[in-house]
C-alpha cells in the first residue's frame, strides 16, 4: 500500500509541468507552441531565455530529487528510492497535467541521482558542462553525460544505481533520436557563449 502511495506521489510530482507553467505564468507563452514544442529546460532556454531556462532546469531536478527522498522523508524503509524517483521520470516525460507531452528526462533524471548519489550528480554536471563547452550542443552532451555516469556508477560498483543509470539513458538517447538526426545532418541548433 505504501508503495502505491509513494509511486501515485512521486508521478504527480513529476508530471508538474515547470516550462508550461513559467511560460504562462511569466510571460505569457505557451512554449509547446514555439522552438521545438517540448517542455523541458532546453527549449525553454531558447524560447524564454536564460533565467527561464534556469528556473525550469532547477525545478526539474528537484522534482526528481524530492521524489527520491520521499521515502527518507516519511522514513518509508521498506520503499526503494530509486523506483520512486524513476516514476517521477514517467512523469516528467507523459505528464498528466500536459496531455501525456512532456520534456525528455535530462533534467528530472540527473535530480533522482541527486538524491541517492550526490557525488554521480556533481560529475555528471561537470561533464555535462565540459562537453557543452565543448560542442556546443545541449542534446550531444546530454547523451554523452549518461553514458559517462553509468562508467562512474559501475567504478562505484554500486549496481543498482548503474541499472537505473542505464535505463535512464536509454530513455533520453531514444528521445533525443530526432537530436541525433539532425547532429548528423549538421542542422542541429549550437548554444552561444556570451
Amino acid at each position: 500500500m505504501e508503495y502505491i502511495i509513494f509511486i501515485i506521489l512521486a508521478y504527480l510530482l513529476g508530471s508538474i509541468p515547470t516550462g508550461l507553467i513559467i511560460g504562462k505564468v511569466g510571460y505569457q507563452k505557451d512554449i509547446r507552441e514555439h522552438g521545438s514544442g517540448n517542455l523541458g529546460a532546453t527549449n525553454t532556454f531558447r524560447v524564454l531565455g536564460i533565467k527561464a531556462g534556469i528556473a525550469v532546469t532547477v525545478i526539474d531536478i528537484l522534482k526528481g530529487t524530492l521524489a527520491a527522498t520521499l521515502p527518507v522523508i516519511f522514513q518509508a524503509t521498506e520503499v526503494y528510492p530509486l523506483l520512486v524517483g524513476v516514476v517521477a521520470v514517467i512523469g516528467h516525460m507523459f505528464p498528466v497535467f500536459a496531455k501525456f507531452k512532456g520534456g525528455k528526462a535530462v533534467a528530472t533524471s540527473a535530480g533522482v541521482i541527486l538524491g541517492v548519489n550526490p557525488l554521480v550528480f556533481v560529475i555528471m554536471i561537470a561533464s555535462f558542462l565540459v562537453i557543452l563547452y565543448l560542442t556546443k550542443y545541449v542534446s550531444l552532451s546530454s547523451m554523452l553525460t549518461g553514458i559517462i555516469t553509468i562508467i562512474v556508477t559501475a567504478v562505484q560498483q554500486d549496481y543498482p544505481l548503474l541499472i537505473v543509470t542505464a535505463l535512464l539513458t536509454v530513455v533520453v538517447i531514444y528521445r533525443h533520436k530526432a537530436n541525433i538526426k539532425r547532429i548528423i545532418d549538421k542542422t542541429e541548433p549550437k548554444i552561444t557563449w556570451m
